[in-house]
């Protein structure tokens, strides 16, 4: 019995050229790729002229709340994703003491979100994968404790360097939570609280982390102006603690910058000869998305949101704001200054009345409200405590290419799943086979599908998956490699791609045909 896939063009995930085969699925697991399977069959699917590939792998996602609400998550099944790794960015659902809900739901709503449907005292990473683990999850669901989650557990949200003391505790926490299934630590050097931190309490972090070869997670301090300063810390991170890094969607932003591309490639080649394993993650676009916060300068969020909402109100501080935001400040990457007002896009809210400004620029926002940009700007986030989206175009398509195509590079969505959101998060890893295999023939397809399973699996350590084997887990995508590509457009984002005909998770098909079946068919894996 079983499930019989026959006629495919196999392309398995080891980078191997494609070769002809039927495979057979039983239970969960790959139980035969062979020529010509016999025999009777629950289900066969005869794809002729498809390519039959393991499922792709999204190592940078932002369902963690979404995943509580709405499960089944068909925005990335129907891109042929079938397991994600979250807890990106460091800041994310857990660990959460219970005395920081309040604040620390603002705080993240920007990126992932917030909802009153679920209950929020689960205290630790244990106790949020029991949740979706009681639940079902759609797809297979990893998790990356966060570092800010940790740091706010240890010592609150000051701005302050930690102690020795604080910094023992976030190791012990951050043991406790990769005991409890974490594949990693991630951190996110722009955003409240780990933009307090130094390099020193990241190094202690990490020690811990490498003990269970997990990987070190980071959106670098800099994606701009000091990206070369950034990148070297974080390979100091790496050489004195021994862990693995990963960057995070991994770009230079802002044409003055652009001339640190290939200084940036050298860098990568000099922690490679020094022993150091990296690896680093990308989307295939030329504009980012975050929560709009963080073109506000790092002061103004010091103590956290319900600290920034009471600065916003304040009239000379605004003031300051806005200085800082014309003028820099040194270290920190300044959206305004690579992107500008009027390249920067609004993509959520969380009321009904500033509705009318998604999709609108910072600029065309003030023509909108009849103010300065910038005055209209803080007006929309003091109204919105912080939960608001955004979009920003900050590179070149041969930027894209020349990353895709180096031996570090795997694919992500980084989707944020809320609003008009960027069209990443529905359409990254068709984009990569429609419009970088077919059209641009920048990468070979079993070049494309390595970057999209076995790498990231190899990365994470995500154990049986990531390749069409015979025992491995049945996590399968099929598609058409003439038609499929992405229509998600930054105009219109909530459309779903072409060309994936078949998705299997855990052997049950949950897209069959082009059309999509609502099945929890996901498991939470632990490390």
């Amino acid at each position: 019995m079983g499930i019989l896939i026959k006629n495919g063009l196999v392309v398995d995930g080891t980078g191997e050229k494609g070769f002809k085969a039927d495979i057979l699925v039983e239970g969960d697991k790959v139980s035969k790729i062979s020529e010509d399977i016999q025999g009777d069959f629950d289900q066969v699917l005869d794809v002729e002229g498809m390519v039959v590939s393991p499922g792709f792998i999204d190592t940078h996602s932002h369902s963690d709340l979404i995943t509580l609400v709405n499960p089944y998550n068909e925005i990335k099944i129907r891109q042929g994703i079938t397991t994600e790794v979250l807890g990106q960015d460091g800041i994310s659902m857990a660990p959460l003491p219970k005395e920081f809900i309040s604040p620390w739901r603002k705080n993240i709503a920007g990126l992932d979100g917030d909802s009153d449907d679920i209950d929020w005292e689960y205290e630790t990473t244990d106790n949020y994968l029991k949740m979706m683990e009681k639940q079902g999850v759609g797809l297979n669901q990893t998790y990356l404790v966060p570092h800010g989650n940790v740091r706010m557990e240890a010592m609150g949200l000051e701005n302050r360097p930690a102690t020795k003391e604080e910094i023992q505790k976030m190791c012990e926490i951050t043991r406790r939570e990769m005991e409890a299934g974490a594949l990693g630590l991630s951190t996110g050097l722009i955003y409240i609280p780990c933009a307090y931190s130094l390099t020193e309490e990241l190094v202690e972090m990490c020690k811990i982390v490498a003990e269970f070869d997990g990987a070190f997670v980071i959106h670098q301090r800099s994606e701009a102006d000091t990206i070369l300063d950034s990148m070297k810390e974080v390979i100091e991170i790496g050489k004195k603690s021994g862990v693995k890094v990963h960057f995070s969607h991994f770009k230079v932003c802002g044409k003055k910058n652009w001339k640190y591309i290939d200084d940036v490639l050298k860098l990568l080649d000099e922690a490679q000869a020094e022993g150091i394993t990296v690896s680093f993650d990308q989307y295939p676009y030329v504009a980012g998305s975050t929560m709009l916060g963080v073109i506000l300068p790092p002061w103004a969020h010091d103590g956290g949101t319900d600290k920034l909402i009471e600065r916003l109100a304040d009239k000379d501080l605004r003031a300051k704001m806005v200085e800082d935001m014309k003028n820099g400040i040194p270290g920190w990457d300044n959206f305004v200054d690579f992107a500008g007002m009027d390249n920067i896009f609004v993509t959520s809210v969380k009321t009904k009345e500033n509705e009318d400004l998604i999709g609108k620029s910072l600029t065309q926002i003030g023509e909108i409200r009849g103010k300065d940009a910038f005055e209209a700007t803080f007006d929309l986030l003091y109204q919105e405590e912080n939960a608001v989206g955004m979009v920003d175009f900050y590179g070149l398509d041969e930027h894209v290419i020349k990353f895709l195509t180096r031996p570090e590079q795997n694919v992500c969505t980084d989707g944020l799943l809320t609003g008009k959101p960027h069209p990443r998060a529905y359409g990254s890893f068709p984009r990569v086979l429609g419009k970088y295999v077919r059209e641009e023939k920048a990468l070979l397809l079993e070049d494309a599908i390595y970057k999209m399973t076995n790498k990231p699996a190899q990365a994470f350590k995500i154990k049986d998956r990531g390749l069409l084997k015979e025992g491995k887990y049945a996590d399968i995508v099929i598609f058409n490699p003439e038609t499929v590509k992405d229509t998600a457009t930054y105009v219109d984002p909530i459309q779903y791609p072409v060309g994936i005909e078949y998705v299997l998770i855990n052997g049950n098909v949950v897209v069959d045909s082009g059309e999509y079946k609502k099945v929890l068919a996901g498991k939470v894996i632990r490390g």
